[in-house]
């Protein structure tokens, strides 16, 4: 997924970081923007879909570790000026990666 982000443009600042008992995949920065993306993954025959996957509960945990990691790192650092909370939805087909990106999946 880093070389997704990177492909767009995106320089990766951390990954799988912890925020208390909170995790978040990865945090990456385009410009003044930082994204906390939230990756899923469901092989065939699951019952749902990735982007199903991201429940209301791990929505709300995401909110509460992007604030606690904006107030703790982010806020300070030189340039940045907002926060997006990103999901990516990754499956495999016929032997291919794919990637549904949805930005600002996740509102807070």
């Amino acid at each position: 997924m880093a070389e997704y982000l990177l492909a767009r443009g995106f320089e990766l600042l951390m990954t799988n970081v912890h925020v208390g008992r909170l995790e978040i995949d990865l945090v990456a920065r385009h410009g003044s923007l930082v994204a906390i993306v939230e990756v899923r993954t469901r092989g065939p025959g699951s019952y749902t879909t990735a982007l199903e996957s991201v429940t209301w509960k791990k929505q709300q945990r995401l909110v509460a570790a992007a604030k606690q990691l904006w107030a703790s790192k982010l806020e300070g650092m030189a340039g940045v000026e907002r926060v997006r909370i990103d999901v990516a939805a990754v499956s495999f087909e016929g032997g291919e990666t794919l990637v549904d990106y949805v930005e600002g999946a996740i509102e807070g």
